[in-house]
């Protein structure tokens, strides 16, 4: 599971934040992503972005650059050959340029790399490993379980956050 020290130094001295949840709702722990964003609403400061791209994250870029975030935070299920429901917190720079690990168009390092030319936020990436990735609408009880608890950890960190 991510660490909260290594979330809280990461998430130290941001004054505007995109979390962006990406997935497809439509595949099983695909959907985590988008499941965090949708649980934060209404828990997190106000000068936190929460946008919902599903699997077109590139779709966003503008939305993003003019929201002028310093710190970018995007979180997607990703197979690397973990245990299920693990999470981890990386920087772009270490996916490669193209990646079997993800379900969309547009590789996510290609996304970063022109999310990084645009603006002068720090980015990561929070990738939890799924468990299941049938035709259903349902997180696996153990991806549902990391969700829940990522969730809660943002919303501490948020809480006892003077920068946020």
């Amino acid at each position: 599971m991510v660490d909260e020290e290594e979330l809280r130094k990461w998430f130290s001295n941001a004054e505007r934040i995109a979390i962006v949840g990406i997935g497809n709702p439509m595949r099983e722990d695909d959907f985590v992503g988008l499941k965090i964003a949708q649980d934060l609403r209404g828990k997190a400061p106000k000068n936190v972005y929460l946008i919902e791209c599903e699997t077109v994250p590139e779709s966003f870029t503008q939305i993003i650059v003019d929201f002028d975030p310093t710190h970018i935070m995007l979180i997607d299920a990703a197979v690397m050959g973990k245990k299920s429901g693990d999470s981890v917190l990386i920087e772009p720079e270490s996916l490669p340029v193209f990646s079997a690990i993800s379900t969309h168009a547009l590789p996510l390092r290609i996304f970063c790399d022109f999310l990084s030319k645009n603006t002068q936020a720090k980015i990561a990436l929070l990738l939890i490993e799924p468990d299941q990735m049938g035709f259903e609408e349902n997180l696996s009880p153990i991806v549902e379980d990391s969700a829940k608890k990522i969730v809660n950890l943002f919303i501490k960190i948020f809480a006892d956050s003077d920068q946020i």
